[in-house]
């Protein structure tokens, strides 16, 4: 039921959460909200959503708060989605028809243009410091500040204001502990923008791609040994992206460089990132072949190993019995033992057993003290002991919860629409941050991703247009291949991405207020008024359910901080 008044003759504004999705040609169907919550250190969203009869040019938004200095108004933008779906679907979608859908977060360059009678929105964010205390007025129990919006037209009147309060809880959100990778492709860094790969150019650019990952949760990134073997069409190739330097010394021996990866690991550290994740040595769809391998650079540059290499041949075999004991030695070097996780073959199925199992002797060989992990959904390549750490997909975790498989991760991707969690444009964005109480109610300790900038066709055929295609060519519904759109100086947000965000920060709130009051009373405060258990494929999919559940939370924390204070 629409809780929209008739259109008037003036500008109309409603202040939404940040999981409103406001679609121009639809009548706002969610509640306004007033005020809200957040800890010390967490980034907090909220939107405005505003229409008017007539079309309005060279409008400016005021902002007035204390708490204008922490933040950022962005436009949410619409993208175009030809696949919002897979036929196979759940009836938990928002629509599923081809159109226009608000994603994108753009900057607002100064004016704003409000076209005529379609609903937009702002996009509101507030970086809270870390340290309550620097904020404009010393909190005690808790400190609230008021926020107005203002849109003024070109003679300096304005059209109307929205009003907002956040209370700023004193207490800090923990770090992060769950380990979280959302593949980057640095190939489609390099293509995107038209440069080099691995010129001054594109590592300036990668390190700002690097730091909105980090900034957004991140805290492992793939790197590119090698060029990454993940959705290359076989017999085809992805650009090169190879960190490692190779030689040819003659008579099947070779001599490797290694001061590339030392600076990936020093921009890592510079972004924020704790974790490498080292890309697969084996191809995906069931480890027959060895990745792509170059010798030598630029007109010298000479393929090795590929599409045609058995992955159990000996020339590979050799290669591999030379670099991996080198790079078993680096890691040692440089102190990155607990830092590095290696994998071996893509989503193995158990036609793929055998196979897997040869390539994965042919690495432990040398690497069986690191950790091996893999995205897959047969609970066998665990209980073979192939799989140290299965990243079992959350449609398919089931065995491996039955079991008490630790340590526990989980992922999703395209194959992930029914029921369960994910982030597709057609879905509700509680659907996407709904994740970050699944992570708390299972003790997950690691989330994967395939697509934190997948800007090519499915199989890697061709480059695309990220802000005119959405679904890999017609491959994946629209949000599952990125998160991020390339603006023109680096990433450009989603909303899909910030509240991806959100519901991490759930997730690190729930553990704060479990380190105060205990799992078990956490639990009880975050499932009130929801019948049954939380699970994966079955949780609360209301808005306000979500938010409800969050603002317990954090009046809990407030509560039991201060009574420890008191005490």
């Amino acid at each position: 039921m629409s809780l929209d008044v008739p259109m008037t003759d003036g500008l109309e504004l409603r202040v939404l959460s940040s999981l409103s999705k406001v679609f121009a040609d639809a009548e706002l169907a969610d509640r306004p909200i007033e005020q809200g919550s957040a800890l010390a250190g967490e980034v907090y969203s909220f939107q405005i959503a505003y229409r008017s009869p007539t079309a309005l040019r060279g409008v400016r938004v005021g902002l007035e708060s204390a708490l204008a200095p922490y933040t950022t108004l962005r436009k949410v933008g619409l993208a175009p989605s030809e696949l919002p779906a897979f036929e196979k679907r759940d009836v938990h979608y928002l629509r599923t028809t081809p159109g226009l859908y608000p994603d994108v977060l753009e900057p607002l360059d100064g004016e704003l243009a409000i076209l005529p009678a379609q609903w937009r929105s702002l996009w509101v964010q507030i970086a809270i410091p870390a340290d309550a205390s620097a904020l404009p007025h010393g909190p005690d129990a808790a400190s609230t500040y008021p926020l107005t919006l203002s849109f003024i037209d070109e003679s300096g009147e304005t059209l109307g204001a929205a009003a907002f309060t956040l209370e700023v809880v004193p207490v800090s959100l923990p770090a992060q502990r769950l380990i979280h990778t959302c593949w980057f492709h640095c190939d489609c860094i390099a293509t995107q923008y038209g440069v080099e790969v691995f010129s001054e150019e594109h590592w300036r650019l990668i390190g700002i791609y690097a730091r909105n990952a980090a900034e957004h949760s991140v805290n492992m990134l793939l790197t590119p040994l090698f060029t990454p073997p993940l959705d290359t069409a076989v017999g085809g190739e992805r650009p090169t992206v190879q960190l490692i330097g190779v030689e040819e010394a003659g008579a099947g021996q070779y001599r490797f460089d290694f001061s590339r990866l030392v600076r990936w690991i020093e921009m890592c550290r510079e972004a924020g990132i704790e974790y490498l994740e080292f890309s697969h040595l084996f191809t995906q769809w069931g480890a027959g072949h060895a990745p792509k391998i170059v010798a030598g650079s630029g007109p010298s540059e000479r393929r090795l190993f590929g599409w045609d290499t058995d992955a159990a041949s000996d020339a590979y075999r050799s290669f591999l019995d030379q670099f991996l004991p080198q790079l078993a030695a680096f890691i040692k070097a440089h102190q990155l033992q607990d830092r590095v996780y290696f994998h071996v073959s893509d989503e193995p199925h158990l036609d793929h057993l055998e196979s897997y199992r040869t390539a994965s002797e042919m690495l432990k060989q040398h690497l069986s003290e690191f950790r091996f992990f893999e995205a897959l959904s047969n609970y066998e390549f665990y209980e073979s002991g192939l799989v140290p750490i299965p990243v079992p997909a959350s449609d398919h975790i089931g065995p491996f919860l039955e079991h008490n498989v630790e340590p526990r991760w989980t992922y999703y991707c395209c194959g992930q629409g029914v029921d369960v969690a994910n982030r597709f444009f057609s879905m509700p964005s509680a659907r996407n941050r709904i994740l970050g109480m699944q992570l708390f109610q299972f003790e997950v300790s690691g989330f994967l991703h395939w697509g934190y900038n997948f800007w090519y066709t499915q199989h890697s055929l061709r480059q695309i247009d990220p802000f005119r295609v959405t679904d890999a060519g017609g491959a994946f519904p629209s949000g599952d291949s990125f998160v991020v759109y390339p603006g023109q100086e680096g990433p450009l947000d989603s909303l899909r991405w910030e509240v991806f965000r959100e519901g991490i920060q759930d997730l690190r709130a729930l553990e704060l207020l479990a380190s105060l009051t205990g799992r078990e009373r956490a639990l009880e405060i975050m499932l009130e008024d929801w019948e049954g258990e939380l699970r994966f494929d079955d949780y609360p999919r209301d808005l306000e359910w979500l938010i409800g559940a969050r603002e317990r939370i954090n009046q809990a924390i407030k509560q039991a901080a201060h009574g420890l204070v008191m005490r």
